[in-house]
């Protein structure tokens, strides 16, 4: 008979085995117990015993009191892996361990004058999934060099690994070094220095490649080289945060992990051993985790979409650089397994190179939703983030691009045409409209997200439709077909076809993810969280004079919305309710709850129109207007309505520079971030995690992180106002809204599906609608309209982490597993 060994009081003798992987996440700790004084005690500490991937874990071993720790005994299953412990520096016995199988493993542990204790980890394999649920096939893997497409099989991009590949995408990691040279890199004052190109580049074939292309080639003049050995003349040296200085030699391991490539850069003395229980000084135990940007969901394996060669500053003070391809938004839309493949990558991490202190998140545009999500979806994963091109998350961003493609395509129809040339209305004149009823500066940046991800959700074949004026708003349809998939179109479900191809892969994000969502009753679809019944477009517009009922009542006879093939209808779209109910639970759905627990510097940026009349100063055409500064500001609605304040979450606001943070300020934010991550980690007080955060903000002193912006009129972009109402003040930093906030919705912009109340003439006061113009929004609403003053529909506290390992829905990890006598 076994029973659990309950908590207990910290002992003076304590020992711990590494057994791997090594990840501390505060949401997933406290992995085994003990207050049972003759027994001995086994914690988990890379993980949570039951989340344990790639063969090993790290493991802790507790003696009893009296106990001298002499003739310890540990096993898994019938092999003795004693011999694996030693005595290290700290005075505890660690260890690394692997062969763990697949599946439970019982480990066992004893010693003199302790009874006995064991604990079953269970370990996933190194391709996954951990938690994530059954993985998406068909999925192509990259190869030692391309492959052109063959029939219904893709081209393969090339993986710079020289093993071939197994059936889940495992290859055998390989490692190279490189050193920094002393040249100045390039820069507008120095257009002829070195380049920070990869200098192993990527081999990737785009999506719509056929043939194998050019092999890339190294930057002639990289900051970056091939190490040989030795002491070139041209090598570096920094010193890094901890005060150890050491030729610039950077060591760059590749490998696959849960499907994707990954890319991990530390600096490194090829001369000396590195275990992880004897890790290298040059490391100085920090973790910079770098996520691609875009969204996507394409069923081929390719290397990382961002460079470690760009993270020069973090490299230099000894931080561990890492990404991952799964953990780039452009090839992983399933945010689950993405946050899911972080965690993968820190056990991978602990195991080879040595405990992490803390681990610092960072990316752009859909990089800052993958950092975000991991704050909300899995709490602890990252410490701090330092996003810029913010977005909360994709669900509620997809809120926008569904609402802008539904409005660019009415705006397009004859009935709002035919209605705005009866009203005599000039272009300019009919642009304002638009810019009312989208809540944004001008009709640019719907046009924005119609080009850019109006076609993402598309489940199958499609004919790519482009805004192809930006001042007209005329429409193009492409006369060729794609899809989402990056897979031959044989090879993809067709709308046109849906019989036929129904059991054919599918290619919006939904279906991607569909361990998470589920499928639809009777359907191979997936469950789907778009909705925009009872949405009432230009409300706001309406209400300010800015447009007229007739064409406030056109337009929303027109919207229509979307099936689930993206295709459009007349009918709005309705949203699974098992689907909302996830989104929420999950975290999938930026919790403010969980965002609380997590240093977040935002790096705002000016992105709301590319007409140059509508632009900051400094600022010319050319962006694809849509990362809109309104999104910080739900975040940060988010965070004080869950849990009372957001002082966890810098702002920081400039517009001349567009998103490209001015002169020093991108660096400015990582130390900062820094110092405020190292203070958080000193507080061992018996706080919440949400208190420590806030009490180890940097509030004062050249780390300083309060809110503040840089005026656009201000030339040298140096001068920093943190006078809120001055900030707030300038048309360039004060956010402008969403179609759905001008239709009523909050600025959190976090209600997937509204709830409705009737449709009733005096909640539109001051209005006069005719008859006949009421009976038509009647027509339009007949189950009523929005009611912003309730929650969504299935909107709820997030309950994440949560484990989909049962199925779609997924359920609460519970309780972490825990020793137990034997």
């Amino acid at each position: 008979m076994t029973r659990p060994i309950p908590s207990r009081r910290p002992r003076r003798l304590r020992l711990a085995v590494l057994v791997g992987t090594s990840l501390a996440i505060a949401s997933l700790a406290g992995c085994g117990g003990g207050d049972d004084d003759d027994a001995v005690e086994i914690r988990t500490l890379s993980n949570r015993a039951d989340l344990i991937s790639d063969g090993d874990a790290l493991v802790e071993i507790v003696a009893p009191d009296g106990a001298s720790g002499s003739g310890l005994s540990v096993r898994v299953g019938t092999r003795d892996v004693t011999s694996a412990f030693a005595k290290r520096a700290d005075g505890r016995i660690t260890g690394l361990v692997s062969g763990l199988a697949v599946g439970d493993n019982v480990l066992v542990a004893s010693m003199d004058g302790a009874k006995a204790a064991q604990l079953t980890i269970t370990n996933a394999p190194r391709s996954g999934p951990v938690l994530s649920g059954a993985q998406t096939k068909p999925f192509y893997c990259a190869t030692p060099t391309p492959t052109v497409a063959n029939g219904n099989t893709p081209a393969t991009p090339g993986s710079g690994l020289s093993g071939t590949p197994d059936a889940n995408c495992n290859v055998p990691a390989e490692a190279k070094l490189y050193y920094r040279t002393t040249a100045a890199a390039q820069s507008t004052a120095n257009p002829t220095g070195c380049s920070f190109g990869l200098p192993d580049p990527v081999w990737n074939i785009g999506a719509t490649a056929t043939t194998v292309p050019a092999a890339p080639t190294a930057p002639a003049n990289g900051c970056f080289k091939p190490y040989t050995g030795g002491t070139p003349a041209d090598i570096a040296t920094t010193t890094t945060d901890a005060g150890v200085t050491v030729p610039f030699i950077v060591r760059v391991e590749r490998g696959s992990i849960n499907r994707g490539i990954y890319d991990i850069a530390v600096l490194t003395n090829p001369t000396q051993p590195w275990t992880a229980v004897s890790p290298q000084n040059t490391w100085n135990g920090k973790v910079y985790y770098t996520f691609g940007a875009s969204t996507g969901q394409p069923r081929r394996q390719v290397r990382p979409a961002t460079n470690w060669t760009s993270a020069e500053d973090q490299l230099k003070r000894g931080y561990l650089v890492a990404t991952n391809s799964m953990t780039d938004s452009s090839r992983n839309s399933n945010r689950v397994m993405m946050s899911e493949t972080v965690m993968m990558m820190k056990e991978h991490i602990t195991d080879t190179y040595g405990p992490i202190k803390y681990t610092l998140g960072t990316g752009c545009s859909g990089g800052s939703i993958n950092s975000n999500m991991n704050a909300s979806i899995n709490p602890g994963l990252l410490d701090g983030i330092v996003t810029s091109c913010t977005y909360p998350d994709s669900e509620t961003t997809t809120l926008e691009v569904g609402d802008c493609v539904v409005l660019v395509e009415a705006y397009q129809k004859s009935q709002m045409l035919n209605l705005w040339t009866g009203l005599g209305l000039t272009q300019d004149q009919i642009n304002t409209r638009k810019g009312a009823i989208n809540g944004h500066p001008d009709q640019t940046a719907c046009h924005g997200w119609y080009n850019a991800f109006g076609s993402n959700g598309r489940a199958g074949l499609f004919q790519q439709r482009l805004v192809s004026n930006n001042v007209t708003g005329a429409i193009t349809q492409a006369t060729t077909f794609s899809n989402n998939c990056e897979l031959p179109n044989s090879a993809v479900y067709d709308p046109a076809n849906p019989v036929a191809t129904a059991n054919l892969p599918r290619c919006n994000a939904w279906s991607w993810a569909e361990s998470i969502w589920g499928r639809v009753a009777g359907s191979p679809a997936a469950r789907d969280t778009r909705d925009n019944v009872g949405v009432q477009y230009g409300l706001k517009a309406l209400r300010d004079g800015a447009i007229t009922p007739e064409e406030f009542v056109t337009l929303n006879e027109i919207a229509g919305g979307i099936d689930r093939d993206s295709t459009p209808r007349n009918a709005r779209t309705a949203a699974d309710p098992e689907a909302l109910d996830v989104a929420y639970r999950s975290g999938i759905v930026a919790s403010g709850k969980q965002l609380a627990k997590t240093a977040i510097i935002d790096l705002r940026g000016w992105d709301d129109s590319n007409i140059a009349a509508n632009l900051p100063p400094g600022q010319t055409p050319g962006t694809i207007p849509i990362h809109h500064q309104w999104y910080s500001w739900a975040i940060r609605d988010r965070i004080t309505r869950d849990a009372g304040d957001a002082q966890n979450q810098a702002l920081w606001r400039f517009a001349r520079t567009g998103l490209a943070a001015p002169g020093t300020l991108g660096t400015d934010a990582f130390l900062s971030m820094d110092a405020w991550l190292t203070a958080l980690k000193a507080n061992t007080s018996n706080a919440t995690l949400e208190q420590k955060v806030r009490a180890a903000r940097p509030l004062s002193g050249a780390r300083d992180t309060r809110d503040f912006c840089l005026l656009p009129e201000d030339a040298t972009q140096s001068n920093k106002v943190y006078d809120m109402a001055a900030c707030d003040a300038n048309r360039f930093l004060k956010p402008s809204l969403s179609p759905r906030q001008v239709a009523g919705g909050p600025r959190a912009e976090d209600v997937l599906k509204c709830q409705l109340k009737p449709l009733v003439q005096s909640d539109y006061a001051g209005i006069t609608f005719t008859t006949a113009q009421f009976t038509r929004l009647q027509a339009v609403f007949p189950s009523g309209v929005c009611d912003w003053s309730k929650p969504g529909v299935g909107q709820q506290v997030a309950v994440s982490p949560l484990t989909f390992k049962a199925g779609p829905g997924g359920q609460p990890l519970g309780a972490a597993p825990e020793s137990r006598e034997q």
